[in-house]
């Protein structure tokens, strides 16, 4: 029995705590919102969003980052999907919660002081396949765009892609 409760300690020490994070679908003129960044090699997109702080709000995370990143004020809509993150080896796990947002004021910005940014995009949902989105989310967006967002929160499930890109 002994052995048995050592194993399960260790399996769970081995799971470091999942990290939340808040990602926003914010629509312009029919086209999605997307940051771009680049650690080497090809660019790779993300929603703007970021990590949620220890006493902070899903939605006042969410409202913060997207300011940061983009320069707009959004209002949180519904959640719109829900995915994990993890890493096969075991070192990282993120639960992503994406949610429809609304603008509700400031101005995009073209230039963004985040070093992390390279750039930030609108694009149509339908090229949403074409690029390195991460989580690979690119097949949902599409669906719930085509139904203008009026679809079921969905849980996508574990989701991965490697840091050189998807094979």
């Amino acid at each position: 029995m002994k052995q048995l409760e050592g194993r399960a300690a260790l399996a769970a020490r081995a799971s470091s705590r999942p990290r939340v994070r808040v990602a926003a679908v914010v629509v312009i003129d029919g086209k999605i919102l997307l940051v771009r960044q680049r650690r080497t090699g090809e660019p790779y997109y993300l929603l703007p969003g970021g990590g949620v702080d220890a006493g902070e709000t899903l939605a006042e995370a969410l409202t913060r980052e997207v300011r940061e990143e983009t320069g707009l004020d959004v209002a949180l809509a519904r959640p719109l999907f829900i995915s994990d993150t993890i890493e096969p080896g075991g070192t990282r796990h993120v639960v992503n919660i994406t949610f429809l947002t609304e603008v509700t004021g400031g101005e995009l910005e073209t230039d963004p002081s985040d070093p992390s940014i390279e750039g930030i995009d609108l694009m149509a949902a339908s090229a949403l396949s074409s690029i390195d989105l991460r989580p690979p989310i690119a097949d949902a967006l599409f669906d719930a765009s085509q139904k203008a967002y009026d679809v079921p929160t969905a849980y996508l499930g574990p989701l991965w892609t490697p840091e050189d890109g998807p094979e």
